[in-house]
């Protein structure tokens, strides 16, 4: 396989951060054949772009595309059609990756010729006390069930990855990503891959790392989004994707029925005690797997919270929007969640 490489990143209105991840992606793509970095820019206003432009000058092969639209799935097509090279890396530009990410990409998709995607865990990296809580949550089992990205696992083939390589060929054979999803575009780009008979393959070799969003209302809006677009994913594909994403509303269903039936019902009232403090318990108990610090604890068990009602009360209203008032998807549910 050629050495050569085009790394797409979607940005918009990461001043603070891209710089990071365009240096990262300079040194990690030093030793390659090629080296392409294409920043596609959905109409920044706060200085990206000056900072983009002023790296263009220092970093061979960086150049920048403007995105009018705004999302990433239209950042996305437009970065891979712009690809002058075979194999297609999407790292967004609040990440940055390990000095050997394109390398052991490059090796994992030599491995894996049945595989249009490999991708390896994303390591968090936090902004505060509240940052920190936020990550253990997201790292956990507990929090986002057992997508290996975030929770690390043996190397084998998954259902989804983030910050994927992806070879070109595979994704104009599935039709690019959809841009009608501002949200969750990986899961259903891979999901229509897995579709196609090809598979995705996940391994620690492949590392990157994420800034954490830093408080719990920025938190509540991204798990919000993902639950409202899964279900509108769900729609277009006419099933559901995977069975993890229906517990967080189900818990929410449970809650609220327990609610309103405990009005007139003894037993719906301890049926509600009972699964508040079951619910308490797993969330202390897979918090004490990530901290023993009292503080911190405390935060994550908050996070477990945040993450899960958001998800939940998201993929509630996705159900009603989408499924029973045959809605599209609102201008607020694509607003930036950072």
């Amino acid at each position: 396989m050629e050495r050569r490489v085009t790394v797409v990143m979607p940005v918009r209105n990461e001043a603070a951060y891209v710089e990071r991840a365009i240096r990262s992606v300079a040194r990690a793509g030093s030793a390659l054949d090629a080296l392409e970095v294409i920043v596609v820019d959905g109409m920044s206003s706060d200085g990206t772009r000056e900072v983009v432009e002023r790296l263009a000058a220092e970093v061979p092969g960086l150049r920048l595309v403007d995105n009018p639209e705004r999302t990433v799935p239209y950042a996305m097509n437009r970065g891979v059609m712009a690809a002058s090279h075979d194999v297609v890396v999407r790292v967004d530009g609040h990440a940055e990756v390990h000095p050997d990410f394109l390398e052991e990409c490059l090796a994992a998709l030599e491995a894996h010729p049945e595989c249009a995607c490999v991708g390896g865990r994303i390591e968090n990296v936090d902004l505060g006390p509240v940052s920190a809580a936020i990550s253990l949550a997201m790292g956990s089992p507990f929090g986002v069930g057992n997508a290996r990205f975030r929770t690390g696992g043996d190397d084998g083939y998954v259902d989804t990855l983030a910050f994927g390589a992806y070879r070109k060929a595979d994704l104009l054979r599935v039709g690019l990503f959809d841009e009608e999803l501002a949200r969750n575009q990986d899961d259903e780009l891979n999901f229509r891959l897995l579709k196609a008979g090809r598979l995705i393959w996940f391994t620690n070799r492949i590392r990157s790392r994420y800034f954490v969003r830093a408080s719990y209302a920025k938190l509540w809006r991204q798990y919000f989004q993902y639950g409202y677009w899964k279900v509108y994913v769900n729609r277009k594909h006419g099933t559901v994707t995977n069975l993890r994403q229906l517990a967080p509303p189900a818990l929410i269903v449970w809650l609220v029925a327990t609610l309103a039936a405990g009005a007139f019902w003894a037993p719906a009232r301890w049926a509600l005690v009972a699964t508040l403090v079951a619910y308490g318990a797993a969330a202390l108990v897979a918090a004490l797997a990530r901290t023993r610090e009292p503080a911190a604890l405390l935060r994550t068990v908050a996070a477990f919270g945040v993450l899960h009602a958001a998800y939940g009360l998201g993929y509630l209203a996705g159900l009603r929007d989408f499924v029973m008032l045959g809605r599209r998807p609102s201008a607020r549910s694509a607003e930036l969640s950072r």
